[in-house]
């Protein structure tokens, strides 16, 4: 049995690496096979992972796209459907729109007789087929007259002003907390979400250490009676987890696993929506575990992006 306490990681890394590298290494996280990752193990991944239709995976990676327009009716095709989670702006002649890799497909794939969406995806194949093999023909699709698309680099991204910029910037962050906590971050749409899945992982298995591991809670004092009260429940319940895993499957033994199990949950999510997050989740009434992360966290975005954050205060 390990107890640790709670923590999270902006992750930074991801937003300089490939949309390719950045959905496999968020997706492993789900079975926790980071250990599997290598220089060409990524479209191999993400063949199998959009076959078996896992399409959370394909939302941690989001492209802003500039859609230039000779006639502005055609934009009318594109509200007409309304798109799921794509976040437009309009201007005189273009429309600015970040979606996530999945949003895009779903795109095409439910309206691809749309001109600008057949634009929108004549591009993305063009310049990401391995996303969009599966649902354009191998000989990609003819550019649409009057339709001009070209992506926008994430330090362009970063120069918008603040009301673009909280549209259009997306942030992840990998959460290790108990599942109390994830089961309340997981209520919050539109966002993204991918979740180390006890379905799959066995935690007697050499790589977890052969035992589970569990969030400290922070209502007892350590040493204290009702901690070690506590200690003693997680330690009961890890042995009779790891009886059922002799003769159960992992999602099996699972069910007798308690809410102070640590898991890992990757949260991606525009400005906009942690600015929501971080009203409901800092706030005096919210769980304490909750501000345990979410205090420090909305701290350091309050230093990343001061325009957006600054008009939250926390109160004690």
């Amino acid at each position: 049995m390990i107890e640790i306490s709670p923590s999270y990681i902006i992750l930074h890394d991801l937003d300089q690496q490939s949309l390719a590298v950045r959905i496999e290494r968020c997706g492993r996280l789900c079975y926790k096979s980071e250990n599997l990752i290598t220089e060409d193990s990524a479209p191999v991944f993400i063949r199998k992972i959009l076959k078996h239709g896992h399409n959370s995976v394909a939302e941690m990676a989001v492209l802003t796209l500039k859609v230039s327009l000779a006639d502005k009716n055609d934009a009318l095709g594109l509200y007409k459907v309304m798109p799921r989670y794509l976040h437009i702006n309009e201007s005189e002649d273009s429309l600015l729109i970040s979606g996530s890799v999945r949003a895009f497909r779903e795109l095409y794939l439910f309206n691809p007789d749309v001109k600008i969406i057949r634009g929108l995806a004549a591009f993305l194949f063009k310049r990401h087929p391995l996303f969009f093999e599966d649902l354009v023909p191998a000989e990609g699709i003819a550019p649409e007259n009057g339709i001009m698309v070209e992506k926008i680099a994430l330090d362009e991204v970063e120069k918008f002003p603040p009301d673009l910029l909280a549209s259009h910037r997306f942030i992840a962050v990998k959460f290790i907390v108990n599942r109390a906590v994830t089961h309340e971050m997981v209520r919050h749409r539109p966002c993204g979400f991918l979740q180390e899945s006890q379905r799959y992982c066995r935690y007697s298995d050499s790589k977890f250490g052969n035992q589970v591991t569990f969030i400290k809670p922070l209502f007892y004092k350590e040493e204290s009676p009702e901690y070690k009260l506590w200690q003693k429940a997680m330690a009961d319940t890890e042995k009779i987890y790891l009886d059922l895993l002799k003769n159960s499957t992992p999602q099996a033994a699972r069910t007798v696993l308690p809410n102070s199990c640590k898991t890992e949950l990757i949260v991606y999510a525009n400005l906009n929506q942690w600015h929501h997050m971080f009203r409901l989740r800092t706030s005096k009434g919210a769980d304490p575990s909750m501000r345990e992360v979410m205090i420090p966290l909305l701290n350091d975005f309050q230093q990343l992006f001061s325009a957006v954050f600054a008009d939250i205060i926390v109160e004690s």
